[in-house]
């Protein structure tokens, strides 16, 4: 469900030098991934050995997180600075071969400045509780309402200053959807629930201008249905609440600043509009990467194999097969990825580099470095 619970330390490990590199196919090759949440300490002789390593493991380029809702990772002039990685390093990773997708968070905001003085851009689940005061399961899920122009706008404005950057490759949008309505089966344990159906505190989408926009439309105020999963145009109006706001919005931002515009998405997309109101199959991207974290959904790789086929069945956009691989043996590691890749992914990636060494990478060049 959530990625800063699972990350296992937003300090980098140095990685170690390995003598295997991936071997080639005459088949066509995949290009591969790998998400990451860059430390700030560290050294660009550092970063340049590291860049140097995933290249030669089979890795094409890196997904840093330089926007988490709160803070950049970027030289930005309108949100809170941490630092200036991304601008540092950004020619360390070109130099090593490696693309760079900016990796920012779209709907969670978590700003005094936001929360203070707009508090009216926040979603609303089905008890009227706004995100701000009751977020859905952790602290930072304060989502903002993906169907008011102003949040748009806001958001918009993030892809624009990552599309300025010169030499960054693409945009990457993480938490473009509303907050979970169902998490993994995996999970319920975790945060002491049950979900074998929706229940209202996790139902979003219920603000004061969507409610007027549906009713001004539909005729009925949504937070009045009896049953608002029975309700298709309810469903249908949360969907393209997302959609509009990326092929609209986002997508236009990024390539007006000659850059790609990728995503990170939930498995599907049929899963994906049941569990997080997400319709990615119409954003219109230049590519997709759905979270296929079996052991989330109690699952192995059958699960990377059926949604991964879903998703390239879906759209024309390469479709590269993310795996969250902590839990993974080395076995396991190798046939998520074997999977993916025989299921039709143009690639994978991996969550995320804190979950790998030596051991694994050499693992990961093997696996890829045998298509």
């Amino acid at each position: 469900m959530t990625r800063r619970e699972l990350l296992k330390s937003a300090a980098a490990a140095a990685f170690v030098p390995f003598a295997s590199t991936p071997r080639q196919s005459s088949s066509k090759p995949s290009r591969n991934y790998v998400w990451m949440r860059p430390s700030v300490s560290r050294s660009a002789d550092d970063w340049k050995r590291d860049f140097e390593l995933l290249r030669a493991a089979g890795i094409h380029g890196i997904i840093p997180e330089v926007y988490n809702g709160r803070q950049t990772l970027f030289r930005s002039t309108r949100l809170p600075v941490r630092g200036t990685w991304l601008n540092d390093t950004l020619p360390l990773a070109r130099a090593a071969g490696l693309e760079v997708h900016a990796w920012m968070w779209c709907m969670p905001c978590l700003l005094d400045s936001v929360i203070t003085q707009h508090p009216d851009w926040y979603n609303v689940n089905a008890r009227g509780e706004s995100a701000v005061s009751k977020p859905a399961y952790v602290d930072y899920y304060k989502f903002l309402d993906p169907a008011r122009p102003e949040v748009r706008e806001f958001v918009r404005d993030t892809v624009r200053e990552l599309a300025a950057i010169d030499g960054l490759t693409g945009v990457h949008l993480d938490y473009i959807r509303h907050p979970d309505a169902i998490l993994p089966r995996g999970l319920w344990s975790k945060y002491g629930i049950t979900q074998e159906r929706v229940h209202p505190p996790y139902d979003y989408g219920y603000t004061d201008y969507s409610r007027r926009l549906f009713k001004e439309k539909h005729g009925v105020d949504p937070i009045t249905l009896a049953d608002p999963e029975t309700s298709r145009e309810w469903l249908q109006y949360r969907l393209d609440s997302v959609v509009d706001l990326v092929k609209d919005y986002l997508a236009p931002a990024a390539r007006a600043g000659g850059k790609k515009i990728s995503a990170a998405v939930f498995p599907g997309p049929s899963l994906a509009r049941t569990m997080v109101r997400q319709d990615w199959g119409r954003f219109g991207l230049d590519a997709y990467y759905p979270m296929l974290y079996s052991s989330f959904y109690e699952a192995g790789p059958e699960f990377v194999k059926k949604y991964t086929e879903e998703g390239r069945s879906t759209v024309a956009a390469p479709v590269y097969s993310g795996l969250y691989v902590a839990p993974f043996s080395d076995a396991q590691l190798a046939e998520s990825i074997e999977t993916a890749i025989g299921a039709g992914a143009a690639g994978v990636s991996i969550f995320d580099a804190g979950a790998m060494n030596t051991a694994r990478w050499k693992v990961f060049a093997s696996a890829v470095g045998s298509r």
